[in-house]
């Protein structure tokens, strides 16, 4: 982790603003709207910025909103080591905090696609936990995050099309919970052109271009073939469909949230033990099928337990159900993945397999 910031020709003036021209009203509004609540109780927040537009621009407009609420506001970057230019990102990510007067901390990640995962994923795995890193060492709590409406409306394309369900189709939500840090995503809602238009601004007055990551554009990466080949389609056909489709995932969020009201309700309902490691199944038997299952993946959630694919959720619904009209003697051991659930006497447990 290196904190030093060497010379770069990218440097201004040490008393040039930090901000200027080049802020967006829209962008800064909801960072404001973001930040106000946290005034009071986190002195200290970061930003992940990869080097990018939007992450830079996310700093940017962070940096005088931070000092006028009195927080102090850091930068941490993630070098991730996959592409050649990676190293000049850093340089250029700590040359961007010396303009805004903002430190920067770095952390160099070490990806590998092992446990299933892709190169995107486990890219995105590995930066999750050294930004975690980071923020333990520096003692920050919040990280902002600089997902935009584009994003959105492309992790709705992507989940639609992997199949995902209610709680999927919601997306990216404006503040994520995540290994003892809360992340924050104060533009989910912002149209990345105003964030393109406020980096122009930013180079024209301070000399200081993003840096552009191939892989953005390499279409072999997911995301990037729905934004080089799908977008362009659907930006011809149907203008403005990021809009619509990340106002679709704030509905099925408010669904999302209705239908988990409804389940921490029925599982109370259900005689749970008090650490709700179990629960009475007769109840549990008497409720309709698709609470049955709901209730099912709120139980599993609440234990930590991997969401199940619809085959084995199927499943588990049917052997608890014949269990049931066979009556409560019958006993029934599940394994999945690390959890096993049982049924014994009546009622349903869940126990993590050691």
């Amino acid at each position: 982790m290196n904190p030093a910031q060497p010379p770069s020709p990218c440097t201004p003036p040490a008393d040039a603003p930090a901000g200027g021209g080049f802020a967006s009203a829209a962008l800064t509004a909801a960072l404001d709207a973001a930040l106000q609540p946290l005034a009071a109780a986190a002195p200290r927040l970061a930003v992940a910025a990869s080097g990018g537009a939007d992450s830079a621009m996310l700093a940017a407009h962070a940096a005088p909103v931070a000092r006028k609420l009195g927080i102090d506001l850091l930068i941490f970057h993630v070098h991730h080591g996959l592409q050649p230019a990676a190293d000049h990102w850093a340089d250029h990510v700590l040359a961007l905090g010396r303009i805004l007067q903002v430190s920067v901390h770095t952390a160099r990640a070490r990806v590998a696609a092992t446990s299933g995962l892709g190169i995107e994923a486990a890219a995105r795995e590995a930066r999750y936990a050294e930004l975690a890193a980071l923020a333990r060492q520096h003692g920050v709590g919040h990280i902002l995050l600089a997902h935009h409406q584009r994003d959105q409306a492309e992790t709705v394309l992507l989940r639609l099309l992997r199949g995902t369900g209610l709680e999927g189709m919601a997306a990216m939500a404006p503040s994520m919970p995540r290994d003892g840090i809360l992340y924050l995503r104060p533009w989910l809602a912002q149209d990345r052109a105003q964030i393109l238009r406020a980096a122009q601004a930013y180079a024209t007055q301070h000399g200081w271009h993003p840096v552009q990551d191939p892989s953005n554009a390499d279409p072999r990466y997911t995301r990037a073939a729905v934004r080089e080949l799908l977008a362009p389609v659907l930006d011809a056909r149907w203008p403005g469909w990021q809009a619509r489709l990340a106002d679709h995932a704030r509905h099925m969020a408010d669904a999302a949230g209705i239908v988990e009201a409804v389940a921490q309700a029925d599982l109370a309902a259900l005689q749970p033990s008090a650490d709700q490691a179990s629960f009475a199944l007769a109840p549990w038997r008497e409720l309709p099928p698709a609470r049955q299952a709901q209730v099912l993946r709120h139980w599993l959630r609440l234990h930590g337990a991997r969401m199940p694919t619809e085959a084995r959720l199927a499943d588990l619904l049917r052997q608890l159900r014949q269990l049931h009209s066979l009556g409560h003697d019958r006993q029934m051991r599940v394994e999945h993945a690390r959890h096993l659930v049982r049924c014994h006497r009546g009622r349903v447990w869940i126990e993590l397999q050691r």
